[in-house]
């Protein structure tokens, strides 16, 4: 049998904020497209709770 697959935990206070200021400081540096668009990636697929 599998085994259950547990619920993608969301992003909170500190953590919450330290993600998405590297999502900016992305935005603004140049860094390589390949890893923009895997922090895009991780980005869009997490739900963001802002306290």
């Amino acid at each position: 049998m599998a085994t259950k697959v547990k619920d993608t935990p969301i992003l909170r206070g500190k953590d919450a904020e330290r993600f998405n200021n590297k999502m900016r400081e992305a935005d603004k540096n140049t860094i390589p497209k390949k890893e923009y668009d895997r922090m895009l990636k991780i980005f869009k697929s997490v739900r963001v709770v802002e306290n």
